[in-house]
């Protein structure tokens, strides 16, 4: 989303405020307010939108695109990113006041590629999740070999892709190595 996009996306807009609003729009905030609001990719955030969220998670307050009201809210964030925050701050496109406050209770998650052993779980939930009306059967051992082998670059959403990938070519039904995506032959055909 643009900024403007976003901006009307997560606060909302009132009628008119821009080519295209026919009428108010509630804002994510205002929809998650007793609850929780996930924020993904928060590295990839425009400072100018840092700026607001800052002020949001500091008053608890947000104000529509082109209204000057402020709306209470009481709104827990949830973030994640893929990227190093401490980087960014330093090269100036991260703020490091907004970093200190949404950075409350991290938790790092460690690639898919170093936790090889959580695979067969997750390949059992993304078969359960896209094949539930398939009957998919478990992974051969050739199949669970390659993705084992693989370092999944992309980590779980990469994975996710790929039993979805696997499932669309299986023309039974059950995942055979040739269904796999051809990423996950690369590795295997180096041994």
């Amino acid at each position: 989303l643009n900024e403007s996009l976003l901006e009307s996306e997560l606060f909302g807009h009132v009628k008119g405020a821009y080519t295209g609003a026919h009428r108010d729009r509630e804002g994510r905030f205002e929809l998650a307010h007793g609850g929780d609001i996930f924020l993904d990719e928060i590295g990839d955030l425009p400072l100018s939108t840092q700026v607001k969220l800052l002020r949001v998670l500091e008053e608890k307050v947000v104000e529509r695109v082109g209204d000057h009201r402020p709306i209470e809210i009481n709104t827990r964030i949830i973030s994640a990113t893929n990227r190093d925050l401490t980087q960014l701050i330093a090269k100036g496109r991260f703020r490091e006041d907004f970093y200190y406050r949404i950075h409350i209770l991290p938790i790092h998650l460690p690639p898919l590629r170093t936790r090889k052993e959580d695979l067969p779980l997750l390949i059992d939930h993304f078969l359960y999740l896209y094949g539930a009306k398939k009957n998919i059967p478990p992974p051969t051992k050739e199949v669970m070999a390659k993705m084992l082998d693989y370092d999944w670059p992309g980590n779980i959403r990469q994975l996710e892709n790929s039993i979805e990938h696997a499932m669309v070519l299986a023309e039974t039904n059950e995942i055979l190595p040739t269904t796999l995506p051809p990423k996950l032959h690369e590795s295997s055909d180096r041994l």
